[in-house]
Protein backbone atom coordinates (compact mmCIF):
# COMPACT_ATOMS: atom_id res chain seq x y z
CA UNK A 1 0.00 0.00 0.00
CA UNK A 2 1.06 3.60 -0.58
CA UNK A 3 0.25 6.00 1.35
CA UNK A 4 -0.32 9.78 -0.61
CA UNK A 5 -0.12 13.16 1.32
CA UNK A 6 -0.84 15.64 -1.07
CA UNK A 7 -3.17 18.47 -1.77
CA UNK A 8 -4.72 19.62 -5.07
CA UNK A 9 -2.07 21.15 -6.86
CA UNK A 10 -0.10 20.70 -10.01
CA UNK A 11 2.82 19.12 -8.29
CA UNK A 12 0.31 16.57 -6.41
CA UNK A 13 -1.85 15.86 -9.43
CA UNK A 14 1.37 14.96 -10.72
CA UNK A 15 1.67 12.00 -8.39
CA UNK A 16 -1.72 10.61 -8.29
CA UNK A 17 -2.55 10.75 -11.80
CA UNK A 18 0.76 8.61 -11.56
CA UNK A 19 -0.41 5.86 -8.91
CA UNK A 20 -3.95 6.08 -11.52
CA UNK A 21 -1.97 5.46 -14.71
CA UNK A 22 -0.01 2.34 -12.73
CA UNK A 23 -3.57 0.64 -10.71
CA UNK A 24 -1.79 1.10 -7.72
CA UNK A 25 -3.43 0.54 -4.16
CA UNK A 26 -3.42 3.90 -2.33
CA UNK A 27 -4.48 6.23 0.49
CA UNK A 28 -4.86 9.90 -0.34
CA UNK A 29 -3.92 11.85 3.24
CA UNK A 30 -4.79 15.51 2.63
CA UNK A 31 -2.02 18.39 3.44
CA UNK A 32 -4.16 21.59 3.61
CA UNK A 33 -1.56 23.89 2.85
CA UNK A 34 -3.76 26.93 3.17
CA UNK A 35 -3.95 26.09 7.31
CA UNK A 36 -0.46 24.41 7.95
CA UNK A 37 -0.55 21.10 7.89
CA UNK A 38 2.76 21.20 5.71
CA UNK A 39 4.31 22.22 8.94
CA UNK A 40 3.44 19.77 11.49
CA UNK A 41 5.86 17.71 12.67
CA UNK A 42 4.05 14.38 11.23
CA UNK A 43 4.60 15.73 8.14
CA UNK A 44 7.85 17.68 8.07
CA UNK A 45 8.97 13.57 9.18
CA UNK A 46 8.08 12.70 5.63
CA UNK A 47 8.74 15.45 3.69
CA UNK A 48 11.46 17.88 5.75
CA UNK A 49 10.46 20.64 2.96
CA UNK A 50 7.44 21.11 3.82
CA UNK A 51 6.09 20.96 0.60
CA UNK A 52 3.52 18.11 -0.67
CA UNK A 53 3.35 15.96 -2.42
CA UNK A 54 4.85 13.01 -0.17
CA UNK A 55 4.50 9.15 -0.52
CA UNK A 56 4.80 6.14 1.76
CA UNK A 57 5.41 3.03 0.13
CA UNK A 58 4.63 0.19 2.68
CA UNK A 59 6.45 -2.18 -0.13
CA UNK A 60 9.74 -0.16 -0.91
CA UNK A 61 12.72 -2.15 -2.09
CA UNK A 62 14.19 -2.77 1.18
CA UNK A 63 10.98 -1.91 3.41
CA UNK A 64 8.88 1.14 3.68
CA UNK A 65 10.43 3.97 2.11
CA UNK A 66 9.60 7.66 2.65
CA UNK A 67 9.89 9.85 -0.72
CA UNK A 68 9.36 13.78 -1.12
CA UNK A 69 10.18 15.68 -4.04
CA UNK A 70 7.26 14.92 -6.97
CA UNK A 71 10.13 14.75 -9.53
CA UNK A 72 11.72 11.76 -7.71
CA UNK A 73 8.33 10.22 -6.85
CA UNK A 74 7.42 9.78 -10.31
CA UNK A 75 10.59 8.36 -11.28
CA UNK A 76 10.89 5.79 -8.06
CA UNK A 77 7.07 4.77 -9.08
CA UNK A 78 7.60 4.03 -12.86
CA UNK A 79 10.97 2.41 -11.95
CA UNK A 80 9.61 0.06 -8.85
CA UNK A 81 6.17 -0.87 -10.82
CA UNK A 82 7.20 -0.95 -14.12
CA UNK A 83 4.80 -3.71 -14.99
CA UNK A 84 1.69 -2.39 -13.46
CA UNK A 85 -1.06 -0.62 -15.43
CA UNK A 86 0.50 1.82 -17.97
CA UNK A 87 4.42 1.51 -18.51
CA UNK A 88 5.89 5.13 -17.53
CA UNK A 89 9.23 4.79 -18.80
CA UNK A 90 10.26 3.51 -21.97
CA UNK A 91 11.93 0.09 -22.13
CA UNK A 92 14.77 1.39 -24.57
CA UNK A 93 17.73 3.48 -22.96
CA UNK A 94 17.07 6.29 -25.64
CA UNK A 95 13.56 6.97 -24.56
CA UNK A 96 14.46 6.38 -20.98
CA UNK A 97 16.99 9.14 -20.80
CA UNK A 98 14.29 11.57 -23.69
CA UNK A 99 12.04 10.68 -20.37
CA UNK A 100 13.85 11.94 -17.73
CA UNK A 101 15.66 14.80 -19.11
CA UNK A 102 12.08 16.50 -20.25
CA UNK A 103 11.24 15.47 -16.51
CA UNK A 104 14.45 17.54 -14.95
CA UNK A 105 13.34 20.25 -17.84
CA UNK A 106 9.80 20.70 -15.82
CA UNK A 107 11.31 20.21 -12.22
CA UNK A 108 14.16 22.59 -13.05
CA UNK A 109 12.10 25.58 -15.43
CA UNK A 110 8.51 24.72 -16.60
CA UNK A 111 7.24 24.02 -12.67
CA UNK A 112 8.59 26.45 -10.89
CA UNK A 113 8.48 29.62 -13.37
CA UNK A 114 5.05 29.09 -14.00
CA UNK A 115 4.30 29.09 -10.27
CA UNK A 116 6.19 32.23 -10.42
CA UNK A 117 3.80 33.71 -13.20
CA UNK A 118 1.08 32.36 -10.82
CA UNK A 119 2.12 34.42 -8.24
CA UNK A 120 2.97 37.62 -9.46
CA UNK A 121 0.10 37.77 -11.56
CA UNK A 122 -2.77 36.49 -9.04
CA UNK A 123 -1.24 36.39 -5.75
CA UNK A 124 1.10 38.94 -5.02
CA UNK A 125 0.01 41.95 -2.61
CA UNK A 126 1.49 44.52 -4.97
CA UNK A 127 1.54 44.80 -8.24
CA UNK A 128 5.10 44.98 -9.59
CA UNK A 129 4.85 44.96 -13.37
CA UNK A 130 8.53 43.80 -13.79
CA UNK A 131 8.31 40.52 -11.98
CA UNK A 132 4.62 40.27 -13.99
CA UNK A 133 6.74 40.86 -17.06
CA UNK A 134 9.35 38.60 -16.77
CA UNK A 135 7.69 35.91 -15.50
CA UNK A 136 5.18 35.88 -17.92
CA UNK A 137 7.77 36.16 -20.79
CA UNK A 138 9.38 33.19 -19.59
CA UNK A 139 6.14 31.39 -19.26
CA UNK A 140 6.09 31.64 -23.42
CA UNK A 141 9.30 30.75 -24.18
CA UNK A 142 9.06 27.90 -22.08
CA UNK A 143 5.40 26.64 -23.87
CA UNK A 144 7.51 27.45 -26.93
CA UNK A 145 10.39 25.32 -25.94
CA UNK A 146 7.16 22.54 -25.32
CA UNK A 147 5.79 23.35 -28.60
CA UNK A 148 8.36 22.58 -30.32
CA UNK A 149 9.11 19.39 -29.33
CA UNK A 150 5.15 18.29 -29.40
CA UNK A 151 5.62 19.33 -32.83
CA UNK A 152 7.90 16.19 -33.41
CA UNK A 153 6.62 13.71 -31.46
CA UNK A 154 3.15 12.67 -30.43
CA UNK A 155 4.65 12.66 -26.75
CA UNK A 156 7.78 14.34 -24.69
CA UNK A 157 9.74 10.74 -24.66
CA UNK A 158 8.08 9.52 -27.86
CA UNK A 159 5.58 7.68 -25.66
CA UNK A 160 3.59 9.03 -22.88
CA UNK A 161 5.73 9.01 -19.71
CA UNK A 162 6.40 9.82 -16.18
CA UNK A 163 7.27 13.08 -18.46
CA UNK A 164 4.10 13.95 -19.77
CA UNK A 165 2.62 13.56 -16.30
CA UNK A 166 5.04 16.52 -14.78
CA UNK A 167 4.09 18.53 -17.26
CA UNK A 168 0.28 18.61 -18.23
CA UNK A 169 -1.33 19.95 -14.26
CA UNK A 170 0.94 22.78 -14.68
CA UNK A 171 -0.63 23.26 -18.67
CA UNK A 172 -3.96 23.35 -16.95
CA UNK A 173 -3.60 27.02 -16.07
CA UNK A 174 -2.24 28.23 -18.54
CA UNK A 175 -4.19 31.39 -18.48
CA UNK A 176 -2.86 31.87 -15.15
CA UNK A 177 0.30 32.35 -16.84
CA UNK A 178 -0.80 34.96 -19.35
CA UNK A 179 -0.72 32.81 -22.48
CA UNK A 180 -3.51 31.46 -24.70
CA UNK A 181 -3.36 27.52 -25.68
CA UNK A 182 -3.98 28.16 -29.21
CA UNK A 183 -0.89 29.79 -29.75
CA UNK A 184 0.52 26.72 -29.33
CA UNK A 185 -0.86 24.12 -31.30
CA UNK A 186 1.36 21.36 -30.82
CA UNK A 187 0.84 21.79 -26.73
CA UNK A 188 -3.57 22.07 -27.07
CA UNK A 189 -3.34 18.66 -29.33
CA UNK A 190 -0.93 17.26 -26.34
CA UNK A 191 -2.90 18.69 -23.31
CA UNK A 192 -6.49 17.67 -25.09
CA UNK A 193 -5.47 14.11 -25.54
CA UNK A 194 -3.63 13.62 -22.28
CA UNK A 195 -7.12 15.27 -20.56
CA UNK A 196 -9.49 12.34 -21.97
CA UNK A 197 -6.94 9.35 -20.25
CA UNK A 198 -9.46 8.19 -17.85
CA UNK A 199 -6.03 8.19 -15.14
CA UNK A 200 -5.81 11.77 -15.30
CA UNK A 201 -9.38 12.37 -14.92
CA UNK A 202 -9.42 10.35 -11.76
CA UNK A 203 -6.53 11.76 -10.72
CA UNK A 204 -6.97 15.22 -10.85
CA UNK A 205 -10.00 15.21 -8.61
CA UNK A 206 -8.11 13.61 -5.58
CA UNK A 207 -8.29 15.51 -3.35
CA UNK A 208 -11.14 17.66 -3.67
CA UNK A 209 -10.12 21.24 -3.65
CA UNK A 210 -10.23 23.29 -0.56
CA UNK A 211 -12.94 25.23 0.94
CA UNK A 212 -10.79 27.91 2.07
CA UNK A 213 -10.87 31.11 0.73
CA UNK A 214 -7.18 32.58 -0.43
CA UNK A 215 -7.49 35.15 2.10
CA UNK A 216 -4.71 37.51 4.04
CA UNK A 217 -3.94 34.27 6.64
CA UNK A 218 -3.62 31.91 3.59
CA UNK A 219 -1.41 33.90 1.90
CA UNK A 220 0.53 34.29 5.30
CA UNK A 221 0.54 30.24 6.00
CA UNK A 222 1.14 29.72 1.88
CA UNK A 223 3.75 32.59 0.79
CA UNK A 224 4.71 33.96 4.08
CA UNK A 225 3.17 36.98 3.30
CA UNK A 226 2.94 39.46 6.09
CA UNK A 227 4.50 37.83 8.77
CA UNK A 228 6.58 34.78 9.43
CA UNK A 229 6.50 31.84 6.95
Amino acid sequence: MIHLFTAPTPNGHKVSIALEELGLPYTVNVVNILKGDQFQPEFLKISPNNRIPAIVDEDGPDGPIHLFESGAILLYLAERYPDRGNRLLPEDAHGRYTAIQWLMWQMGGFGPMLGQAHHFRRYAPETLPYAIERYTKEAGRLYGVLDRRLAEAEYLAGTYSIADIACWPWARAISWQGQEMDDFPNVKRWYLQIKEREAVRVGIAKPEAFDVPMDAEAKRVLFGIGGKG
